[in-house]
C-alpha cells in the first residue's frame, strides 16, 4: 500500500530485517539468515542446517528463493551462481497403525 505523495515517499518503510520473516514454517528471520551467512554458511544447504530455514512442514518451497537471494546479496554474487537447493517432499503425519503391515479389513 503506497503512502501520500505529500510525505515525500512512495512506499512505506520496510519492516526491520530481525521482525520480517524469511521461513514462515520455523519462524527464521532475515537477520537470522543474514547472521549465518555472516558467520561462515557458504550456501543454502549451510543455511539451513546454522537456521533451520526451509526445513518446515512446506521444506523450502516458501523460502528458498528468498534464502537464495540473500545468500547471493551477502556473497556479492549473481542469483545464478549461488547453488541450487535440494528440497524433499512435504511430511504428512502418518499412524503408528499403518505401518504394522498388518492388513485390517
Amino acid at each position: 500500500m503506497a503512502m501520500e505523495k505529500d510525505e515525500g515517499q512512495a512506499f512505506p518503510e520496510r519492516e526491520p530485517a530481525e521482525e520480517r520473516y524469511i521461513c514462515r514454517c520455523e519462524e527464521v528471520t532475515e537477520q537470522e539468515i543474514r547472521n549465518a551467512i555472516r558467520s561462515g554458511a557458504r550456501s543454502v544447504v549451510e543455511v539451513k542446517r546454522w537456521t533451520r530455514a526451509g526445513m518446515g512442514i512446506c521444506q523450502g518451497r516458501s523460502c528458498r528463493r528468498l534464502v537464495e537471494r540473500i545468500l547471493a546479496e551477502e556473497l556479492h554474487l549473481r542469483p545464478e551462481e549461488v547453488g541450487i537447493s535440494p528440497f524433499r517432499q512435504p511430511v504428512r503425519p502418518v499412524s503408528v497403525q499403518s505401518m504394522d503391515g498388518e492388513r485390517t479389513p
